[in-house]
Parts: C-alpha cells; structure tokens; sequence
C-alpha cells in the first residue's frame, strides 16, 4: 500500500512540476517581449527628442555664446 501512495505522490510532482515549468517559460517569454516593447518606446522617445537613433548626447545641451568688443577712439 506505502508503494502506491509513494507512486502517486511522484505522479502528481511530476504533474505539478510540469505545469510550473510551463507556466514560468509563459512568465519568461512575456518578460522578454514587455522589455523589448519598453526598449523601443525608450528609442522613440530619445529619438523624438532630439536625441537622435543609436547615439545619445553626453554631457548636457552646449551653449554658445556670441560675445562683441567696443573700442574707444
């Protein structure tokens, strides 16, 4: 009788192990396309603002300042 229990018991976390594996590779294939959708959507947003595809600015905006010197004659 022990032996039949001990066999469905291991039928059953055989069973239980089956479906958390499938329902952890569903996790990690959702996973996976959530950060390639927010992937893009930070490419288009570096790109919409002047930040242009690939290369992102380092170091802040330049300035450039104009500056005129008066002589006195």
């Amino acid at each position: 009788m022990g032996a039949v229990v001990s066999c469905v018991q291991g039928l059953f976390r055989t069973i239980g192990n089956a479906i958390m594996a499938v329902v952890s590779g569903i996790g990690n294939i959702l996973h996976a396309i959530i950060n390639g959708i927010v992937s893009f959507l930070g490419i288009l947003v570096s790109f919409f603002t002047c930040g242009y595809c690939g290369s992102r600015r380092r170091g802040g905006t330049r300035t450039h300042t104009t500056s005129t010197r008066r002589s006195r004659i």
